[in-house]
């Protein structure tokens, strides 16, 4: 009986999507529909999505399992989150990405910094590693949807990742922007209501929010007793400083996500979808407590969970078996094993939403990546054969999205889905950051310093992630193979160390560097034509670091 309910409700919930991604696909018209929904997205709907494309199983299921292991120390990447994510994201990137998109006719965000510094490279290149590296991030998605179906459904979990690929694959390559966008917002409306009642379910079932946090403190013995040689000091504080935990918690989890935000492809093209700068001042709000509802609680919760698995006789050490094994189970058990039936129903609502909306999102970004940044770029076409070629990336991407899926967790290791999104967050924040921060202040920055810069931060991430970075050099192997080691600085402080906190600050220093020694070689008109509406009086080689 329960079954029948659940297949039920998970019709209707797809009905409602499959409409929306109709009446997405009904309003698309012509690439800038399909790319930016011709730039006429109501502020509620593009914040609401921006939240919900940013918020994924990864989060809830990733990031709350990780808050399992870690504690409440995760809550330093909600504050992270809501402060760049939102308010910078918003206020000092969104209004200049909206109105130099629309000055320069760019479609996505590769385009908008091939046409800001006049590189068709760029534009290949951008679409290219982003196409090839973003699977990774939505691999990571379709693990955490997966497994959720897994434990409420139980079923096979090759079953359940090939079910819901499928089902994304259909609505993603019908609507284009515009069907992804509504519905997210019916999706982010689902999660939100999710993770209210998921919070308030969770105090009431451990005695209160004072009680809980109180248990939660006091088992900080048994935290130490079964994590401490990696540095664990309870659920409540943050690992000890320099530990083997710290520098996962703080270099990869919150510093990797935190600042990657800014520099996330499938965020930045939402800003070009609205009219105006009021309309994005208008989504900071609803954004920020979305983030602040999706990540706050998912955090909590997965902190708090341990309180449930100690105390209860039945899963007494359930957390700490979930977390040396699959981390990502952890969220979905609580939910599983905690909350009553008719809970799990919605909650699995919720993540289905979560996961819907995010990797409906990046398919998109990865399959306008080949077709409007390769394709169209190479070949010259604008046709409707390069729509055709768009929705064979979508379908490639998801082919290798779900390979991915499947094989990551063969590979196994603690907070995966957390670590495998951190890791795209941090190579797109080397890559693209500097140059987008100096493509919408600072007009005198050359093309052969942007293109210096970005070459700089990928090439520096990717070698730092493939033979020092032990967490994950350890597990490519390339390393091995050639050197016979892990990590060429095996036993230092080096190899614990997330590449964007080296890569980033080297491809900052790299651009600022070409900034003050190559003069620009971009033309005053294609400069005032740039910054038109954003700053009035722009000179090649000055800054417009006035107010937005």
């Amino acid at each position: 009986m329960d079954s029948f309910l659940y297949l039920i409700v998970i019709v209707f919930y797809f009905s409602i999507t499959a409409f929306l991604a109709y009446l997405g696909y009904k309003g698309t018209k012509d690439a800038a529909d399909y790319m930016v929904g011709g730039r006429t997205i109501h502020p509620f709907v593009m914040a609401i999505s921006y939240g919900a494309t940013f918020i994924s199983t990864s989060a809830i299921v990733g990031f709350g399992g990780a808050a399992g292991v870690y504690g409440m120390g995760l809550l330093w990447l909600t504050v992270l989150n809501i402060f760049a994510g939102i308010f910078i994201a918003f206020i000092f990137f969104g209004k200049r990405t909206r109105k130099m998109g629309a000055n320069l006719d760019a479609h996505t965000f590769p385009e908008l910094l091939a046409k800001r510094y006049k590189s068709n490279f760029m534009q290949g290149f951008s679409g290219l590693m982003i196409f090839l590296a973003m699977p990774l991030y939505a691999g990571v998605v379709l693990i955490g949807a997966a497994r959720f179906i897994e434990t409420s459904l139980k079923v096979n979990y090759e079953v359940s990742l090939l079910f819901f690929a499928a089902i994304v694959a259909l609505y993603v390559m019908m609507g284009g922007i515009k069907g992804v966008m509504y519905t997210d917002t019916f999706q982010g409306s689902v999660m939100f209501i999710g993770m209210v009642s998921l919070l308030v379910m969770a105090y009431q079932g451990l005695g209160g929010i004072t009680a809980a946090h109180a248990k939660l403190t006091s088992y900080s013995a048994k935290a130490i007793e079964v994590f401490g040689a990696t540095g664990h000091q309870g659920w409540t504080n943050m690992p000890v400083f320099g530990s083997d935990m710290w520098w996962s918690l703080v270099s990869t989890i919150v510093m990797g996500v935190g600042i990657g935000v800014l520099a996330q492809p499938q965020l930045i093209v939402r800003f070009m979808t609205v009219k105006n700068n009021r309309e994005l001042n208008r989504a900071v709000l609803v954004g920020g407590l979305f983030i602040l509802m999706m990540t706050g609680v998912a955090f909590v919760v997965g902190a708090l969970s341990n309180v449930y698995f100690l105390e209860s006789p039945a899963f007494g050490k359930i957390s700490f078996l979930a977390a040396a094994k699959n981390t990502d189970s952890i969220i979905p058990m609580f939910i599983d094993n905690f909350t009553p039936k008719w809970f799990g129903l919605i909650f699995m609502l919720t993540l289905l939403s979560a996961a819907m909306s995010t990797l409906s999102s990046q398919f998109h970004t990865m399959g306008t990546s080949l077709s409007r940044d390769f394709y169209e770029l190479t070949v010259k076409d604008t046709g409707e054969k390069s729509l055709l070629i768009n929705r064979i990336g979508v379908l490639i991407a998801i082919l290798i999205s779900t390979y991915l899926a499947y094989y990551l967790p063969l590979i196994g290791g603690i907070a995966l889905i957390a670590k495998g999104t951190a890791l795209f967050f941090g190579l797109c924040a080397a890559t693209f950051l500097p140059i987008y921060i100096f493509a919408l202040y600072f007009p005198g920055l050359s093309r052969k310093a942007a293109l210096v810069g970005m070459l700089t931060g990928f090439i520096s991430s990717l070698v730092w992630l493939l033979f020092i970075f032990k967490d994950v050099s350890g597990k490519i192997l390339l390393c091995k193979s050639l050197f016979g080691v892990d990590s060429l600085l095996n036993g230092t402080v080096w190899a614990k160390i997330d590449p964007v906190l080296i890569a980033l600050p080297i491809s900052m220093i790299v651009t600022i560097i070409g900034y003050h020694l190559w003069k620009s070689d971009l033309d005053d008109a294609h400069l005032e034509k740039c910054f038109n509406g954003i700053n009035t009086k722009v000179k090649p080689g000055k800054d417009i670091s006035s107010a937005v």
